[in-house]
C-alpha cells in the first residue's frame, strides 16, 4: 500500500521485497534521538513528543537526497519513535526493531516486547492500511502548505502531525471508544443515543464530510472487531457498540449520519491491547505514507498556496499617542 501510494503503481515481486527491504532497513533510529526522548517527560502527551520527534529525525538525516528517500525514512522511523517513547514512559528499555517482521507485526513486537499473534499483527495491518490515505483533509492540507513553500518532507509531516493531534480529526477514535465503554452493555444504549442526541451532543463516530452513507473503511473495522472480540473473550464490547450503532443509525440516517471508520477502530485498537494515548499516533504512523505522497504529487507541479483573508473590523481609525489613551 505504501508503495502504491508513494509510486503511483503496485509493485512487482521484485519491487516489493526491495521496498521491503528499504523499510526494514530504515526502523532504526539515531542513538542520539533515543537519548532525547528518554529526556522526555514520561507523563508529556505522545503526540507532542512524536511532532518534535520526526523533526529530530530530520535533523539526524544527512544523506537522503530525495523527498522519496525521506519519506521512506520517516515511514519506518515514526513507528520506532512512537514505541520507544512508550517504553520510555513505561519505565522500559527500547526494543530495537526486528527485521524479520512486517511492519505492523514489527510495531506490536517494539511496543510489547515480544512476538505478536499473527491474528493481532494482521489486524493492526488492516487498520494501518485503512487509515493510509484519505484524501485533502485537515492534516494532509497542512502538510501540502508547507511543502507547497519548498520546505522539506520532515518539516512538511510534522505539520500534518501537529494538525492530527486536534481532537476534532486525530481523537474521534478515542472518543468512540469512551463512548462504548461508558454505555457498558448492549442494553444501556438506546437511552444512553436518546439522552445524548437530546442533549445536542454528538454521538462519536458517527457522521462523516465526505460520506453522507456507510463509510467503507467501517464496514472492514466491524467485521475485524467482531472476530477479535471472538477471539478475546469480549464480544459483549463489541455488542455494546452494535448496539449504540443501531439506536444512532435509526435516528440520524434521515439526516445522512451515519457510521465512520472512528465507530470501531478505537475498539480494534482497544482489543489489541494498546492504549488509548496511542491510538492518535498509531493514526499518524498509518497515515504517513499517504501525507507523503501528497506532498511528492504536489510538488509535481507546485504553486506557494496562499489563501486570501478578508478584513471585517473597522476602518480609518486614528492614531492615538500612547499617554493620551
Amino acid at each position: 500500500t505504501s508503495y502504491l501510494l508513494l509510486n503511483g503503481i503496485l509493485p512487482d515481486k521484485k519491487e516489493l521485497s526491495d521496498f521491503e527491504s528499504l523499510l526494514k532497513g530504515n526502523r532504526e533510529i539515531p542513538d542520539n534521538l533515543k537519548k532525547i526522548i528518554q529526556a522526555f517527560p514520561k507523563d508529556g502527551n505522545t503526540m507532542d513528543m512524536l511532532r518534535t520527534g520526526v523533526s529530530a529525525l530530520g535533523i539526524y538525516d544527512t544523506t537522503s537526497a530525495t523527498n522519496l528517500e525521506k519519506a521512506v525514512k520517516i515511514i519506518s522511523g515514526i513507528a520506532t519513535i512512537t514505541t520507544a517513547f512508550e517504553a520510555v514512559k513505561k519505565g522500559k528499555l527500547i526494543v530495537d526493531p526486528d527485521p524479520d517482521l512486517s511492519h505492523a507485526a514489527n510495531f506490536l513486537y517494539q511496543l510489547n516486547g515480544r512476538a505478536p499473534d499473527p491474528y493481532d499483527a494482521r489486524s493492526l495491518d488492516i487498520v494501518m492500511i485503512l487509515h493510509a490515505e484519505h484524501e485533502m483533509n485537515a492534516s494532509t492540507f497542512s502538510c501540502t502548505v508547507t511543502a507547497a513553500t519548498l520546505s522539506d518532507m520532515y518539516s512538511a509531516l510534522t505539520s500534518g502531525i501537529g494538525t492530527l493531534k486536534g481532537p476534532l480529526h486525530g481523537g474521534a477514535n478515542e472518543e468512540a471508544l469512551k463512548t462504548i465503554l461508558e454505555v457498558g452493555e448492549p442494553r444501556n444504549a438506546e437511552t444512553y443515543v436518546k439522552e445524548a442526541l437530546g442533549k445536542g451532543k454528538r454521538v462519536m463516530g458517527f457522521g462523516h464530510r465526505v460520506y453522507r452513507n456507510y463509510d467503507p473503511r467501517y464496514k472492514v473495522l466491524k467485521r475485524i472487531s467482531r472476530d477479535l472480540a471472538a477471539r478475546k473473550g469480549a464480544l459483549s464490547l463489541y455488542e455494546t457498540a452494535e448496539a449504540i450503532e443501531t439506536a444512532t443509525v435509526s435516528r440520524l440516517s434521515s439526516k445522512g449520519i451515519f457510521p465512520n471508520v472512528d465507530s470501531y477502530s478505537g475498539l480494534v485498537l482497544h482489543l489489541l491491547g494498546i492504549s488509548p494515548e496511542l491510538f492518535t499516533p498509531i493514526f499518524a504512523i498509518s497515515r504517513t505514507p499517504g501525507w507523503s505522497a501528497h506532498v511528492l504529487e504536489y510538488l509535481e507541479d507546485n504553486r506557494m498556496i496562499r489563501p486570501k483573508a478578508y478584513y471585517t473590523g473597522e476602518l480609518n481609525l486614528q492614531y492615538v499617542p500612547v499617554d493620551k489613551r
